[in-house]
């Protein structure tokens, strides 16, 4: 493979990777302006990134029989296809209950560039270079946060929230083209898998049933919905509750995923010194420190603007040092079912932020109470999984322990 053609393939994979994040980001600064066109509230519009959130995790469940039964292309051009058309709904949404919709079908789409590309890299580079690749679509998602917000805070000021889902429908149209373009057939389809119901469910009860995989998945999912509940509740917070404009805010959540991503890569480091077991209950008791701080100043009235951005910048770093560790625990029992130990992973990360992000847009009241409030729940349920997942785990290995002794004598 030489470097032109390496490059593209970078380049248009990495633009699959970031198509989700900026669908999720982009429109975040434009929470009050839509309210205002569509006659609703801030707290309303929240429901139609729970809209995304839901899209995203059926979809994970979806695509991954999908694009082993068809190849990769296929399915990725009907989803690119999907997306296309569903951001351009968004654009032309008349009512909320519209754009929820719209948004909930963009998911689907969407899910389909973040699913191949994942498949993609396995299928086009050898084991030897696909950590590397990995790595660039990480910086990829990871720069995204930083991006998307910000310029959707001076698109939405300059020239209104519809302009944020064209802009959103062009990243989709010139994604399909380059990946008709240039994107090789990377995968014989397998005509021999089964898409019946029955040994989908039954592969993925197997998964679900190891004690390491739900312990560790559940704990990283709850925990990582502390994230999707500052994702719904900031734009209230920010613009409404500190009056910030829209710039201001794409700035602020620029900053605040510093410390996510910085967090993220910090892990690397300390996982050459402590274990990712140590790792993630160190950052999980942090969390659950921070988080109550954040709800006692929120209930007493101490929040000032300031205050808000620096604890939330460590509870992101947080939630940085625990998902890797959580990742990496739920998926290390697996040799062959890793493809849908992941999506499984993935779809229940999604659908505990659907969740939480659901229970924040209930509250339309502007203030830092209800986040803040979902955060500490957050924390502290994910602490409380890992403790008693961790006795479960234990009891499994003395139990296989004690089968292994009695067959050898």
């Amino acid at each position: 493979m030489n470097n032109r053609t390496y490059f593209f393939l970078i380049l248009i994979l990495g633009s699959l990777t970031a198509l989700g994040p900026f669908s999720i980001d982009m429109y975040l600064p434009g929470f009050p302006a839509i309210a205002k066109d569509l006659h609703t509230t801030a707290a309303k519009v929240s429901l139609s990134l729970s809209g995304f959130f839901i899209g995203i995790s059926a979809g994970q469940l979806l695509y991954g029989p999908l694009l082993d039964r068809f190849g990769r292309k296929k399915p990725l051009f009907i989803g690119l296809t999907v997306y296309i058309l569903a951001s351009a709904g968004c654009a032309l949404s008349t009512s909320i209950d519209m754009l929820i919709a719209m948004r909930f079908v963009q998911a689907i789409g969407s899910c389909a560039a973040a699913v191949a590309s994942v498949a993609m890299v396995r299928d086009l580079f050898p084991v030897k270079d696909s950590a590397k690749v990995f790595s660039l679509l990480m910086l990829v998602v990871g720069a995204s946060p930083m991006i998307a917000p910000t310029l959707g805070g001076y698109v939405t000021a300059a020239f209104g929230w519809q302009v944020v889902f064209l802009i959103l429908t062009g990243m989709g149209v010139a994604i399909l083209a380059a990946s008709i373009l240039w994107l090789p057939d990377s995968f014989k389809p397998d005509t021999s898998l089964s898409l019946k119901p029955r040994p989908i469910i039954l592969n993925f009860l197997s998964v679900i049933r190891e004690p390491q995989f739900y312990t560790y998945s559940f704990t990283g999912a709850i925990a990582f919905s502390g994230l999707f509940a500052y994702v719904s509740g900031s734009p209230l917070v920010f613009m409404e509750v500190f009056h910030t404009d829209e710039k201001v805010y794409g700035w602020i959540f620029a900053l605040l995923s510093v410390g996510f991503i910085g967090a993220s890569q910090f892990n690397t480091l300390l996982l050459r010194k402590y274990k990712s077991e140590q790792i993630i209950n160190t950052a999980l008791i942090c969390q659950l420190l921070v988080s109550f701080t954040l709800v006692f100043a929120s209930f007493n009235g101490l929040l000032t603007l300031i205050a808000t951005i620096v604890l939330l910048f460590l509870f992101l770093c947080c939630i940085g040092l625990t998902n890797p560790n959580a990742a990496a625990l739920s998926l290390a029992p697996f040799s062959k079912n890793v493809g849908s130990a992941s999506a499984l992973m993935g779809a229940i990360q999604m659908g505990m932020g659907a969740l939480i992000s659901v229970a924040i847009s209930l509250f339309e009241e502007p203030s830092t109470l209800p986040m803040t409030a979902a955060m500490a729940g957050s924390s502290l349920l994910a602490l409380g999984m890992l403790l008693v997942g961790r006795k479960t785990i234990a009891q499994t290995i003395e139990v296989e322990a004690g089968a292994d002794s009695s067959m050898i004598h």
